[in-house]
């Protein structure tokens, strides 16, 4: 196990106009589940290849442990991988695949052997160990990767969107099972995903990138409640986050026919700015008569929960939002009504740069 470090790391592919990853500075702790997380052709993918060594880096330094790998081959990285095709070697039992690169590294057979069955039944594909990928479901092949790798006994494991060919029950099933198994071995685990549920129910830190720049790295809660900026506040969060064109008032932000007060003393003396106000789904209320009204296009029930969504009027521009409401008592499809958001849950940013005000 150890540390991974990017010190000042860059990428660009040839016929780009920008990097697809630029001057990423990230430590992962020893034992860390880390999870990188962002839109297609943020950067993620590349940022995995570069530690893997699949890719080269343009400049800036990666480090495992102490050791700069910067350059190093990929068989002397001491790390394994996990990719979304699973693969697997079509010719080869469950046993032979898993059992595969500890063959090549001249181990005996009896310690392959004794590997292989230790972490089949860690897995439980022990009875599986005779067969061939072509007769193993996509949950069990996606073990056998899994398995493929920890039997080597990296010191880090990387993972690129390994859930993505599962369907949904199974996703959910099998991300329970992988962040119960990395805190089980407490290998240092890097794992690439464009689903940011993923991210928040496995990772112990979150790295959000976009467009090949490092956005924010924290706790998915602190991610959650306090992000740097309104695309990590929309981008994290399903549903994601409704975010509002509004001003800075005497005593708050302008809120429909009313307003909602915030303290914070980054807004004294600003009334009339325009600022983003940015307010979760759970946070918004229903009122009879006060607030900003909205009209409910679509209801979809959960059972104990429920979401609205709806239509908006802010400046002579329609907005959709979305409203958490009682899944059992709620306002209807054609229904006008009034919401407000509760005070203490307000995020402000700015409006021409995005950046947390309050």
């Amino acid at each position: 196990m150890a540390t991974v470090t990017f010190d000042n790391v860059s990428h660009s592919y040839a016929g780009t106009d920008r990097p697809a990853v630029n001057e990423l500075n990230l430590e992962i702790d020893d034992g860390e589940f880390l999870v990188l997380v962002g839109p297609s052709g943020c950067g993620k993918s590349t940022t995995l290849r570069m530690l893997a060594g699949l890719e080269s880096v343009e400049s800036g330094s990666i480090l495992i442990g102490e050791k700069d790998v910067t350059q190093a081959a990929p068989k002397d990285r001491d790390i394994a991988m996990v990719f979304q095709n699973y693969a697997l070697y079509p010719h080869m039992t469950v046993a032979e695949n898993m059992g595969f690169a500890l063959k090549l590294a001249g181990v005996s057979k009896t310690e392959r052997v004794a590997r292989v069955d230790e972490v089949a039944t860690m897995l439980d594909l022990g009875k599986y160990l005779d067969r061939k990928p072509k007769n193993l479901s996509g949950g069990q092949r996606q073990r056998v990767a899994m398995g493929r790798a920890i039997v080597r006994q990296p010191q880090v494991f990387l993972m690129d969107e390994p859930l993505s060919n599962l369907d949904a029950q199974l996703r959910v099933q099998t991300r329970t099972q992988i962040a119960s198994l990395q805190q089980r071995l407490g290998v240092t685990t890097v794992y690439v995903t464009h689903d940011q549920t993923e991210a928040l129910t496995m990772g112990h830190r979150i790295a959000v990138l976009k467009d090949g720049f490092l956005q924010q790295v924290g706790t998915p809660r602190d991610l959650y409640e306090s992000p740097v900026n309104s695309f990590v506040a929309e981008f994290i969060g399903s549903p994601s986050m409704n975010l509002f064109a509004s001003t800075i008032a005497s005593n708050g932000v302008t809120w429909g026919n009313t307003t909602v007060p915030i303290k914070a003393k980054s807004l004294v003396g600003s009334k009339g700015l325009g600022v983003t106000v940015g307010v979760r789904p759970e946070d918004l209320e229903i009122h009879q008569r006060t607030g900003l009204e909205l009209t409910v296009d679509l209801v979809e029930e959960l059972g104990a929960d429920g979401y609205l969504y709806g239509r908006v009027n802010l400046e002579g521009v329609e907005q959709t939002i979305s409203v958490r409401v009682d899944g059992r008592s709620h306002p209807h499809r054609g229904d006008k009504v009034f919401i407000m958001p509760r005070a203490a849950q307000v995020h402000v940013f700015d409006k021409e740069n995005g950046l947390r005000i309050l």
